[in-house]
């Protein structure tokens, strides 16, 4: 075997190796989405972000073929003490072996110019995209009735470890 041949098999596997921890590094878990109502021009998504790997990544970007725009938000407190949405344009962290959850009242993905009226049970794909992990495409439920759950995670907060499902936060 030559030596070029073997560099190639080598690059092949390191390939291959990355992909898989790509696809298996981030796992999205209890995705929804939702609109504040009926022919709403805005919705939003929420999701537990796990991140399985060793290495702190982030999540720098969304997108959506239902909107015009996808961004990632929080709601953050001004001086005079109102909650205003902002959009995140550094992204959102996800510490090695820890769960970030997007949920209402804190970082979430935004859909701004809705193409359609969402309707309730229908999936949508939402792909989205991490420092380190890559892409990861997920489908995600339409579900305009869900309730904030009470004793929710205050927005924003990091947990390590396992995910029990039942944080829901939306």
């Amino acid at each position: 075997m030559s030596c070029k041949t073997l560099l190639l098999g080598a690059a092949a596997a390191l390939s291959l190796a990355t992909a898989a921890w790509a696809e298996s590094a981030i796992m999205v878990v209890d995705p929804y989405i939702r609109t504040a109502r009926p022919g709403a021009p805005t919705g939003a998504a929420f999701m537990g972000l796990m991140n399985h790997s060793t290495e702190d990544d982030r999540l720098v970007a969304a997108a959506s073929d239902i909107a015009e725009r996808v961004e990632l938000h929080t709601h953050q407190q001004d001086a005079n003490g109102v909650m205003r949405m902002v959009e995140l344009e550094d992204g959102i962290a996800i510490a090695a072996g820890a769960t970030h959850r997007l949920q209402r009242g804190g970082d979430h993905v935004m859909f701004m110019g809705l193409n359609r009226d969402l309707k309730q049970g229908e999936t949508i794909n939402l792909t989205l995209r991490f420092e380190k992990a890559g892409e990861v495409t997920v489908e995600i439920p339409v579900d305009l009735e869900r309730k904030p759950e009470a004793g929710g995670m205050a927005p924003g907060h990091n947990h390590s470890g396992g995910h029990s499902g039942g944080h829901s936060g939306g």
